[in-house]
């Protein structure tokens, strides 16, 4: 039977720790590596919910995009949702595993699913970081082209494509047909 450790390592075959941005937190954030696993809850967000939702279903494992413990914490109360849900964990012998900013940019990761999800061709990493152990560039950007359309063509596609109800948008009045993406922490590049 696995444990949280192989599953861990499993997970940074796909998304290295090293690809992670310096200012993040991967990994394993609460509970024991020898846990036996049984059921994982996967989910986007650690919420609290999540962590009672893991709980009452019986899971072991939850593996998560964003991290349980994002900054520094001064305790682990009551008195915040954060604090509950890592009691909840903890309560439960729940352990949390994220895969964040190392999954973004990790070759067939985040980004480039997004890529690829909206139809993009001849993707390239913009401004790579590294190159994994296969040769493959890494970095949070992807670059891609589409058949030259309207910017209102292109963006009712992505909207078809991401299941979103709406985007914001400013038209240039000019056609599109080279296309950056990024996920998450690509806002703050």
């Amino acid at each position: 039977m696995a444990n949280v450790a192989d599953i861990l390592e499993f997970l940074e075959t796909l998304a290295p720790r090293s690809m992670k941005m310096d200012w993040d937190n991967v990994g394993l954030l609460c509970g024991s590596r020898t846990t036996s696993v049984t059921k994982i809850l996967v989910a986007l967000d650690p919420f609290e919910y999540v962590c009672q939702e893991a709980a009452d279903w019986g899971a072991e494992l939850i593996v998560t995009h964003h991290p349980i413990i994002f900054q520094a914490l001064k305790s682990v109360t009551d008195d915040t949702s954060v604090g509950r849900g890592i009691r909840t964990l903890i309560r439960h012998d729940i352990s949390a595993i994220n895969a964040h900013t190392n999954l973004d940019q990790a070759p067939g990761g985040v980004n480039d699913v997004l890529a690829q999800t909206l139809g993009l061709e001849n993707i390239q990493v913009i401004d790579a970081c590294g190159v994994d152990e296969e040769g493959r560039q890494w970095g949070l950007l992807r670059c891609g082209e589409v058949n030259k359309k309207f910017l209102t063509t292109f963006l009712a596609d992505v909207k078809e494509k991401l299941h979103c109800e709406g985007l914001r948008y400013v038209d240039g009045g000019k056609p599109v047909y080279k296309v950056a993406v990024g996920g998450g922490a690509c806002a703050g590049e």
